[in-house]
């Protein structure tokens, strides 16, 4: 598998999330989908996931795993 850009790494989970809404019709989700959807200026819909996904493909470089919540 070869390694991903961050762009690349975004395009992937949105359309992960995409094809799961398309199944589920989950509210929580399409909310999120509208969150993280792209403007004409390349931006996305809410400003606040720029530094959220940043924050995020640093925990992942750094070697953190996914699967980490602790369910109850």
């Amino acid at each position: 598998m070869s390694e991903l850009t961050s762009e690349q790494a975004y395009a992937a989970m949105v359309h992960f999330l995409e094809e799961f809404w398309k199944r589920t019709q989950s509210d929580g989700v399409g909310m999120l989908l509208s969150d993280l959807s792209l403007l004409l200026d390349g931006t996305p819909g809410d400003p606040a996931v720029v530094s959220d996904w940043q924050e995020a493909v640093e925990y992942a470089l750094k070697g953190g795993k996914a699967g980490s919540l602790e369910l109850r």
